[in-house]
């Protein structure tokens, strides 16, 4: 069956909160199911966010010079322990995104009322995990010693604001980056050896969230300057560390977001899709809107919608309604080629909607 929804990984190029809600709703007025507050502001280089944060804080220090950081994946500023601090004396700044997401709430509110976002559709708010921060910003010698304090400290925020909010019109989204980083040698780390510690780490995120609030993940291999870590070899490892996380958790996956490049039209990328275990209570969501359309082989999207329903239909979990995004957020697409994405998005649902 073709796509029929449309799913946006969090970081859209705007101006406001407003804006970013307008944009999305006017120019996909169906098969929306959630709606982000485009991560603007102070959020908008996500876990640039925490970095932030973390050079302010007395208990850390910057682990070298950083005034000049290098550019790419490798290159990143760190933070270690201040002269003198332990772990067990760390107390985490304040993550600040539980204070962003409710005032992001209140316009979510208002546009609802004012029915400028549909009935039903939720306010979606994205987390990046603990594990994106303390293995992207502390050296890696530190990481594991903050790791639990810091946790505590990022589940504390969500739980501040999903106490502040109707639990019936939101959804967390736990941006899955960094782990994939660390599976595909993209970043430091043991590699495809710590698959079950991140899968582990990734279902207490999941369980974090009340069963009574969607809760999805964003498969991503990044997109800093428009370029992935790693170019995935097929959907082999996103579809594998969904089934793991699906089983170890204690609640569904209600939604997820698969990165698909945009030149991928060969069968061998999408043939994993065999192996998806959860049923069609997941979401499932592919990055087939490209971020250079015009750099795309024409008629790849239509194959690429082929090849994922045949691999679906033939796969244990069976044909299911989903839906098309982008391969990450569009926070760093030019601020002009943001409507183009956007009505994308709506015109891919278009092109294979059936006519009657």
């Amino acid at each position: 069956m073709p796509p029929t929804r449309v799913h946006f990984n969090g970081s859209v190029n705007l101006a406001d909160t407003e804006t970013v809600m307008r944009e999305i709703v006017s120019r996909n007025p169906a098969g929306l199911q959630r709606i982000p507050d485009g991560e603007t502001g102070e959020r908008d280089n996500w876990i640039g966010f925490q970095l932030q944060k973390f050079m302010q804080s007395p208990f850390l220090q910057p682990a070298g010079p950083n005034d000049n950081p290098g550019e790419g994946y490798q290159q990143m500023p760190q933070v270690r322990l201040a002269d003198g601090v332990s772990p067990a004396d760390v107390q985490w700044p304040d993550p600040g995104y539980a204070d962003a997401y409710l005032g992001s709430y209140e316009v979510f509110r208002r546009l609802a009322e004012e029915q400028v976002i549909p009935a039903g559709v939720r306010f979606q708010v994205q987390y990046p995990t603990p594990q994106a921060s303390m293995s992207a910003w502390v050296v890696a010698e530190q990481a594991d010693e903050l790791f639990g304090s810091y946790e505590q400290a990022l589940f504390a925020d969500l739980d501040r604001f999903l106490a502040s909010v109707p639990h019936d019109q939101v959804a967390v989204q736990w941006d899955v980056a960094v782990e994939i980083g660390v599976l595909e040698r993209g970043f430091s780390g043991a590699g495809p050896a710590a698959f079950d510690s991140i899968a582990a780490r990734l279902a207490r995120c999941l369980d974090q969230v009340p069963a009574d609030v969607p809760a999805g993940m964003h498969l991503c291999y990044g997109d800093y300057g428009h370029q992935h870590f790693k170019q995935p070899e097929s959907l082999g490892l996103q579809v594998r560390l969904l089934n793991e996380v699906s089983e170890a958790a204690r609640r569904p996956v209600d939604f997820v977001s698969f990165t698909v490049p945009q030149h991928r039209r060969d069968s061998s990328y999408f043939a994993p899709l065999a192996e998806l275990a959860p049923g069609p209570q997941t979401e499932l969501y592919f990055a087939l809107v490209p971020y250079h359309p015009a750099a795309q082989v024409p008629g790849t999207t239509q194959e690429q919608i082929r090849l994922i329903d045949d691999a679906l239909g033939n796969g244990r979990a069976g044909r299911r309604t989903w839906g098309v995004c982008t391969e990450c957020g569009m926070g760093r697409a030019a601020r002009d080629e943001i409507p183009e994405l956007l009505d994308l998005h709506r015109e891919i649902l278009a092109a294979v909607r059936p006519q009657v």
